[in-house]
């Protein structure tokens, strides 16, 4: 299997790109994520690969980090999301919008991404829901003003009281900037009880 590769980007036909190595040319596809990170005509890349053997064809696909290749392997494993569709889900929304409409399951984010419908973007929130955190992918959420170690402690507390990550997110959203961990805990816990 071809795992990374590195070369000159020799083109850029978006979502398709060809990376000459060693005089060979490849053709990678890649979501927009990448594509809109990629250097200059004539300049040296690396992208991370995944490969697709098929009856009729050998596709190369390429990403700028190992999170969009992680995130492009979990999609194409879910039955009927196919390379297209992963690539376009990627192009539309990177990889920690992803994780975040999976943790809080927002279809609507999803909808919003074309070829993506109500039943496609709920079966999607449905399967992803576990296999992103077991790949190591989960969301980094920005709660206003909190600090990001602050919300960090906060929002494991929550989740280690039971509560799940869409009711921990939503009382946070909440908390006053630059609060002190035991003070977000406290006012997290009084506003989950009101619900």
């Amino acid at each position: 299997m071809i795992g990374r590769i590195s070369g000159l980007l020799i083109e850029k036909n978006p979502p398709q790109i060809t990376v000459d190595v060693g005089g060979v040319g490849y053709e990678l596809e890649v979501p927009m994520s990448t594509f809109y990170n990629l250097p200059a005509l004539g300049e040296k890349v690396s992208l991370v690969t995944h490969l697709v053997v098929r009856e009729d064809a050998h596709c190369l696909y390429g990403f700028g980090g190992a999170d969009e290749r992680i995130a492009f392997r979990q999609l194409v494993r879910i039955s009927g999301i196919g390379a297209r569709t992963a690539l376009a889900l990627l192009s539309g929304l990177s990889v920690n919008e992803l994780a975040q409409a999976v943790a809080l399951q927002e279809s609507a984010r999803l909808v919003k991404v074309p070829g993506i419908g109500k039943k496609t973007a709920e079966r999607l929130l449905l399967e992803l829901k576990d296999k992103l955190k077991t790949a190591g992918l989960s969301a980094k959420v920005s709660h206003g003003g909190t600090p990001p170690d602050a919300a960090s402690d906060i929002l494991n507390a929550l989740l280690a009281l039971g509560y799940n990550e869409r009711e921990a997110q939503g009382a946070m959203k909440a908390l006053p900037a630059d609060i002190a961990v035991s003070d977000g805990i406290r006012q997290a816990l009084k506003s989950l009880s009101k619900n």
